[in-house]
């Protein structure tokens, strides 16, 4: 099965990564004027003229904490298939793929209409079992989104894909938000990044970061997606596994232990990841009544 084909001016040889101009400011997303709010909105087909951008939604099966965590059901769809949906939405995608290491996931995939690939079984993260996939793909930029994110925002997909137009050397993007509790702050499950002026991350943690002596300093929620340039993911098998990324079990460590720079964009709109069963009881009512404007579309 291969991703369907579409020209772009960069396919036609117009415009090369280096040569290309700053195209788009960046904004608060939350202080939009209506002028902002129209470009905003016509950013992703935009954006599709100039690059290639493929989802990936590594799928594993044995998960640790929820073994089967891709094909449980909730409102009567898999997770798999809420993510997929999901995903889906975001206009600037060309494609949406799952890459697992089961069968049974890649039949779950096909039987609603989608497109999944099956992976090696010992990939030690989601990013190697993408870059896998990124090989048999053809696409300028890869938007990897966990199997267990089925409330991501098409908005929040779109702003990693440009933050690719703001710096044409960017190789990884990803996406935070603010910490809304203390008790988020101080949750092992809640990935905390940091990051200099500029938004390139200096530190993920589970741990409390930035530290505080009390209460809730200004502190940012990673979530879970992330963009990669091709040529670092087909350059990503010569990353051995580092130590802080064995350590905090994050695999973005790596890239920032090997001197790759990660921008992260700050986005408005929170995601709830299932890791555990009690995030499950969370998002199971979120996802039995959605509300209108964030219910994931039909798969096209």
């Amino acid at each position: 099965m291969e991703v369907r084909k579409s020209e772009s001016l960069k396919s036609q040889g117009y415009i090369s990564d280096r040569d290309r101009p700053l195209l788009f400011p960046s904004f608060d997303l939350q202080t939009f004027n209506p002028l902002q709010a129209e470009i905003a909105n016509a950013l992703p087909l935009v954006l599709s003229c100039f690059m290639r951008f493929v989802g990936i939604i590594p799928a594993r099966l044995a998960s640790t904490r929820l073994p089967g965590k891709p094909l449980i059901r909730i409102a009567g769809r898999t997770l798999v298939e809420w993510v997929y949906r999901s995903v889906n939405r975001a206009r600037v995608l060309e494609a949406v793929w799952v890459a697992t290491d089961d069968e049974r996931v890649v039949r779950e995939v096909e039987s609603f209409g989608g497109r999944a690939l099956l992976t090696r079984a010992d990939h030690p993260s989601g990013t190697d079992r993408v870059a896998e996939a990124s090989r048999s793909i053809d696409a300028d930029v890869f938007v990897n989104v966990q199997g267990d994110e089925p409330l991501i925002a098409a908005s929040t997909i779109e702003a990693v894909c440009a933050a690719f137009a703001e710096d044409p050397d960017l190789q990884v993007s990803t996406a935070c938000v603010d910490l809304q509790t203390e008790q988020e702050y101080r949750d092992p499950h809640t990935v905390k990044v940091v990051t200099d002026l500029q938004g390139r991350a200096l530190y993920f943690s589970r741990a409390p970061i930035p530290f505080a002596k009390e209460g809730l300093p200004a502190a940012s929620k990673h979530l879970g997606i992330y963009a990669y340039r091709r040529s670092f993911l087909l350059d990503l098998d010569s990353l051995q596994r580092t130590p802080l990324e064995s350590t905090e079990s994050l695999e973005q460590l790596r890239f920032l232990e090997n001197g790759v720079p990660i921008r992260v964009v700050k986005v408005p709109e929170d995601s709830l990841g299932i890791d555990t069963n009690e995030d499950l009881d969370r998002v199971r009512p979120l996802l039995e009544n959605p509300r209108p404007e964030s219910a994931p579309q039909e798969v096209i």
